[in-house]
């Protein structure tokens, strides 16, 4: 293992945004791999179980590079539940980018008409918004940290997940005092694709390549980016691709030996360094600034 890594920013597809933002983030190249995870009230290490890696490829077999995925079962359980299933299956491996769109989304996964002998998989049904009670945090429903005051603020983070929501104070409006909800479609994210039918979703997925609301609450996001964007951002583009890129292997980070294994350190959202951040953004729409910053360690 190295000693000292840089915050894989430039691989997150991070702007350089003013601000304390910003600063904080840029902060991070400089910082090891074993400082951070010595940092526990500012990083914290992802369970290699809820990491998907892909390794993508041009049609000509050239490596493109590869993409690693935080998946949020937080947000939409069945979702990672069925793409872990679909990963470890092996169905994914060998698929194409089928449909890529400039300042869009990369979609691929269509395992029926890459593999029509493979059995096929069940849909799912649509998680476009999960519930929570503001001050009922758990390990299936994190904490929120606002972009602003609590009561009133419409984004925030979980876990290092952008998530937009209800206001606070609509929950004592509810007999059950929740709110709702969900993982907006920033560029980085990682969703799901459907036909009309809203729990149609399977085995599709798309990488977003830019910021598109219009997919919010009618597409179940079930993932980040954590490395790999200027990956995703190459892939060739085309509805449909002429000689398209191809998902080459996909695997999970827990099935892979441990000197092939990535670690992940993702700056705590709720840690004192990210807390400047929340207070001076306050207001900002969490999509438009910079995804929290990952460590990324072989």
């Amino acid at each position: 293992m190295k000693s000292l890594l840089k915050a894989l920013l430039a691989s997150v597809g991070l702007a350089t945004l003013s601000g304390t933002a910003a600063i904080a983030q840029t902060d991070t190249m400089e910082l090891s791999f074993a400082e951070a995870l010595a940092d526990t009230a500012n990083w914290r290490e992802v369970d290699p179980e809820n990491l998907i890696v892909f390794d993508i490829a041009t049609s000509a077999g050239e490596t493109r590079g590869r993409v690693i995925i935080e998946t949020a079962a937080f947000a939409a359980p069945q979702h990672v539940d069925q793409f872990k299933k679909i990963v470890r299956s092996g169905d994914f491996d060998g698929t194409i980018f089928h449909r890529v769109i400039d300042d869009f989304m990369a979609q691929g996964g269509d395992v029926a008409a890459m593999k029509p002998e493979a059995e096929p998989w069940p849909n799912i049904p649509g998680e476009f918004v999960f519930q929570r009670k503001p001050n009922d945090a758990s390990d299936d429903k994190p904490a929120v940290q606002y972009l602003g005051e609590a009561n009133t603020a419409t984004n925030g983070y979980a876990l290092g997940f952008p998530i937009q929501t209800q206001s606070e104070f609509l929950a004592a409006l509810t007999e059950d005092g929740i709110v709702e909800s969900w993982m907006p479609h920033c560029k980085g994210m990682v969703s799901t694709a459907r036909t009309s039918d809203p729990n149609s979703g399977q085995t599709q997925f798309f990488l977003m390549r830019e910021t598109s609301p219009h997919l919010d609450r009618q597409y179940t996001s079930w993932g980040r980016i954590i490395s790999g964007q200027d990956v995703v951002d190459a892939i060739k583009t085309g509805e449909p691709v002429r000689r398209p890129d191809v998902l080459s292997k996909a695997i999970m980070a827990s099935d892979m030996s441990e000197d092939e294994r990535p670690r992940v350190l993702v700056q705590r959202t709720d840690g004192p360094l990210f807390e400047t951040v929340l207070t001076e953004n306050a207001g900002a729409n969490v999509c438009t600034l910079s995804p929290v910053p990952a460590i990324v360690s072989y």
